[in-house]
């Protein structure tokens, strides 16, 4: 799953030269789901950057406890949480890494999951208005999990959908086919992410110093070795 995300200072110009940031992006050591979120959504056909609660909130939502961080993939069209922000109001959320535990026997090991060049990611997610008076965003959002690849299984069975830079305008835009929106839900490619163990401070959200992602072990990545 996804309970935690790395954030530091992005150049998103490389996947979307026309970016309007209509807010500076949220930056974070250990952000927790239930707080601020920079996410990237269309509007009038341009990707604009804005900030909105992690933790989707449909209308209907009474108790904010329950606004569900992350969706997975294979439920986007049957749960009616989430089948009309799939159809329409699918967004993007840029982040340098998702923290992961791996259960050890007497405790769970922090790891971050970064690309092996240390690049941006921008991950799946879906958008809509907030609809109540509990937090000052007008917009929430989740992000949508897909399988591990067998490089990270040993970490955790469910990670972010990563969507690459090609397709993310065809991923925002609500003119793209749910079927072929659906195609982009992808386990990421072995080659493409690494991890690394973390210190036991990000187990707690109040830690924000950048330390928390600091490598305290070598990071764990694909090679061409493992493919014979």
């Amino acid at each position: 799953m996804a309970g935690r995300l790395y954030i530091a200072p992005l150049d998103l110009s490389p996947a979307l030269p026309d970016l309007v940031s209509e807010t500076p992006l949220m930056t974070s050591a250990n952000q927790a789901p239930r707080s601020p979120l920079s996410i990237i959504r269309l509007d009038r056909g341009r990707p604009h950057l804005v900030t909105a609660f992690w933790g989707l909130t449909p209308p209907w939502l009474k108790v904010l406890d329950h606004a569900p961080h992350c969706a997975r993939a294979e439920g986007l069209s049957s749960r009616p949480m989430f089948q009309e922000a799939f159809a329409a109001r699918r967004c993007l959320i840029p982040v340098s890494g998702i923290y992961v535990w791996k259960p050890q026997p007497r405790f769970k090991q922090p790891f971050l999951v970064t690309r092996v060049d240390r690049g941006p990611l921008l991950l799946a997610g879906l958008w809509c208005r907030y609809h109540t008076t509990l937090t000052e965003h007008n917009d929430s959002t989740a992000l949508i999990t897909v399988d591990t690849n067998a490089l990270l299984a040993p970490l955790t069975d469910r990670l972010p959908a990563i969507i690459d830079n090609v397709s993310a305008k065809a991923w925002l835009d609500p003119a793209t086919p749910q079927e072929e929106a659906r195609h982009l839900l992808v386990t990421a490619p072995l080659e493409l992410l690494g991890a690394f163990p973390v210190s036991r401070r990000v187990n707690d959200p109040s830690h924000q110093d950048w330390a928390c992602g600091h490598p305290t072990g070598p990071m764990l990545r694909w090679n061409t070795a493992q493919e014979t």
